[in-house]
């Protein structure tokens, strides 16, 4: 499993429910990352996409006690997630938010493909810094990029110590 976010410097990823940063070189690149395979979610990262429909040409999996099947899957804790997805490739499963579910299921990613935004935005949710964490190494940073005067770069994050995927 892995996971993609766009981080500020502080690892913000988001302000009521909104992300951050808006570049389309990262919209760009979750869209060439996710689009044919299955991104987890949580109730709140659904509801805050456009008109609170799942994303197009994906299998959407979101985690949720109170949501009800529509165009997307409905899993309503871990066990019922795991049992789920044990049949895909998970290295075509994308979680995508919010700070819950980065939490919950980041031991369980093999990788993590973060934009770290050169820039502090005023944030209330948060991604885990991958900096500090003693199983995750950085093993690509890509070049500065520049969007509106706001520098970014791609990266990606290596687990040397994943969970199975397994409740």
């Amino acid at each position: 499993m892995n996971c993609i976010a766009a981080v500020d410097r502080n690892w913000g990823i988001g302000l009521d429910n909104s992300l951050l940063f808006h570049i389309p070189q990262d919209m760009s690149f979750f869209k060439e990352k996710t689009v044919g395979n299955t991104v987890i979610m949580g109730k709140n990262t659904l509801l805050s996409l456009p008109g609170g429909k799942p994303l197009a040409n994906r299998r959407n999996i979101v985690l949720s006690t109170s949501l009800s099947e529509k165009d997307f899957i409905v899993c309503k804790d871990l066990k019922n997630l795991f049992e789920k997805i044990k049949s895909y490739d998970s290295d075509k499963l994308f979680v995508i938010g919010g700070e819950q579910i980065y939490k919950m299921l980041l031991p369980y990613c093999s990788a993590a493909y973060i934009t770290r935004v050169n820039d502090e935005r005023n944030a209330n949710k948060f991604f885990v810094n991958l900096d500090l964490c003693k199983n995750w190494e950085m093993t690509f940073k890509g070049e500065k990029q520049i969007y509106n005067g706001t520098e970014f770069c791609f990266c990606e994050y290596r687990n040397t110590q994943p969970k199975n995927l397994e409740y």
